[in-house]
């Protein structure tokens, strides 16, 4: 599965645990909701302006949004280690993501 469905998965199940309606969500962080249903079934990716607000409305870390159960520690390994040999200016990029969230 893409990421970015994986991602949309994830920001509707917290969402939907925390008892909110997609109306309300939408509201609460400035887009539509036919934008916020969009990034729920991953047609879009979110922006990281939009990502920072569900983070803060929904109470979680801008992490969790990317912490997918479906795919495995192995296929990850597998997938970011040749996205780094392809492109080494990735290491610092994904060094700095690692620096500046909060575990």
């Amino acid at each position: 599965m893409e990421l970015k469905k994986l991602v949309g998965k994830k920001i509707q199940q917290i969402r939907k645990h925390k008892g909110i309606t997609q109306e309300k969500l939408a509201e609460m962080i400035g887009i539509e909701v036919p934008s916020l249903s969009n990034l729920e079934t991953g047609k879009y990716s979110p922006s990281t302006e939009t990502l920072q607000k569900l983070s803060m409305v929904l109470g979680v870390k801008v992490w969790e949004f990317y912490y997918v159960e479906d795919i495995s520690c192995e296929q990850m390994h597998k997938e970011l280690t040749q996205a780094l040999n392809e492109n080494p200016k990735l290491v610092k990029f994904f060094y700095n993501i690692l620096k500046s969230m909060e575990f």
